[in-house]
């Protein structure tokens, strides 16, 4: 069963999140100036009281200034220090209770500090974007930053009309004031806050394929002079799309699009319904048509079916990486085998002191689990066979669509396709850290 709520503060962020009221929608009204990196909102935070009453509560927002603060329509107390917002009521919220909160604030965005560099709200050469992973939400709006507490958003945001603004979800208008554009964005599936994407700058538009009745609808955002690249790199997106929808189920969302900004990133990064990449992944020869398929993929494992607590990481990065590896399996590149092969290699000379259950904070984006994420898959895959495997993604990616999950919550859910018990595989490459042998496809995977 899936886990809507995880009790307690996450391990690897005690300091982010109220696991004691749940958000179920977020109507944010932003207006944006690119040129002195000017930011004021206004948020109207629709959520619910847990099992006990509240005095008071949290929530995460970045150093900016407060303009004013309502709960219910009432003026509350409330401290706000070190990305913190605490918030009491004039009266206490009684338990089960619906609430309303509504947050008014302004200054200059700039991204929160992490262990893995600055996460958020960066200012880019000309315009901006937005990449949270894990806990860049509070950087650009007050938020319960948890992974766990998905709600439905929606966006509206004002920027010169010189600039196109993308975000993850359905565009619902666009209306051109003076020298100003309002884009009005839903996004009406549960998403967790780091999830929420955009990228504001001077794009030009294209549709990726012919979606046809009852497709879904791809388009890409992208500076103009890399449109011949991008059309390549991004060509085979939608027979991407296609295979995965018949590998893991329908596609979890309205719409999919893909921005590429005009300046490196990294990595390229996910939010719901929309993926966000540098110029860096487009160079007309597919170089990075991996990444393509991982960061699709996420929308899936990760975006719709996502994790209760950061611990869990290893379920959205092992699976979108074993779909990297079906999608170079049923386009015409090597096996999944022939990768794992790669993967558990490389691995075997690197330190095993790496548990895919809970890796701690510091490992939790280290490379190697993402490689074994992708071979724990593999021998999951070995161990059920073909037919058993797929019915087993796509009963996964249907039954906890819109939910957080578990470690637990996968294993129990393998172990009702398999016809003996795979505690020992779990034990073994989601557990334990040294690199078990290399799990070996039999007959009855189609490779």
């Amino acid at each position: 069963m899936a886990v809507q709520q995880s009790m307690g503060p996450d391990p690897y962020f005690p300091g982010n999140g109220d696991s004691r009221y749940r958000v179920h929608r977020y109507e944010l009204t932003l207006d944006y100036r690119p040129g002195p990196n000017r930011l004021s909102g206004t948020a109207r935070i629709n959520a619910i009281v847990g099992r006990a009453p509240l005095s008071e509560f949290q929530l995460n927002l970045a150093d900016f200034k407060i303009g004013r603060i309502r709960v219910d329509g009432r003026q509350p107390h409330y401290t706000h220090r070190g990305g913190r917002l605490r918030v009491r009521p004039a009266k206490p919220l009684r338990a089960g209770a619906a609430f309303t909160v509504e947050v008014h604030w302004s200054g200059n965005p700039r991204p929160v500090a992490s262990p893995w560099g600055e996460l958020g709200w960066e200012e880019l050469h000309d315009g901006a974007l937005v990449a949270s992973q894990p806990i860049g939400a509070p950087s650009w709006y007050p938020c319960n930053d948890r992974p766990a507490d998905k709600a439905s958003y929606l966006i509206s945001v004002t920027t010169p009309s010189a600039y196109s603004v993308v975000a993850g979800g359905r565009l619902l208008t666009r209306t051109t004031k003076a020298s100003t554009t309002t884009w009005v964005y839903e996004q009406a599936a549960p998403t967790s806050s780091y999830l929420v994407g955009l990228a504001i700058g001077k794009y030009e538009t294209v549709l990726l394929g012919d979606p046809g009745p009852g497709g879904v609808p791809q388009h890409g955002h992208i500076p103009a002079h890399l449109l011949p690249q991008f059309s390549r790199d991004f060509a085979r997106q939608p027979a991407m799309m296609n295979l995965f929808q018949m590998l893991f189920g329908p596609y979890p969302f309205d719409e999919y699009a893909v921005v590429v900004t005009d300046e490196e990133l990294d990595v390229p990064v996910e939010a719901q319904g929309l993926s966000l990449f540098g110029a860096n992944h487009v160079d007309g020869a597919r170089g990075s048509e991996r990444l393509v398929a991982h960061e699709l993929a996420h929308q899936w494992f990760g975006n719709s079916v996502s994790i209760a607590d950061w611990r869990h990481i290893w379920l959205n990065e092992g699976l979108a990486k074993y779909a990297e590896w079906l999608w170079s399996e049923r386009s015409g590149g090597r096996t999944a085998q022939q990768l794992a092969t790669i993967a558990h290699r490389l691995l075997s000379t690197l330190p095993q002191d790496l548990r895919l259950s809970d890796p701690g904070r510091k490992l939790m984006f280290d490379d190697r689990l993402y490689q074994r994420g992708g071979l724990a898959v593999h021998a999951v895959r070995c161990a059920l066979g073909d037919d058993a495997f797929f019915r087993m993604l796509r009963g996964w990616a249907g039954l906890h669509r819109g939910a957080a999950v578990t470690t637990a919550t996968f294993t129990a859910h393998v172990a009702r396709y398999a016809d003996e018990p795979l505690d020992g595989l779990f034990a073994a490459w989601v557990d334990g850290t040294r690199l078990p042998p290399l799990p070996l496809a039999d007959s009855r995977l189609a490779v």
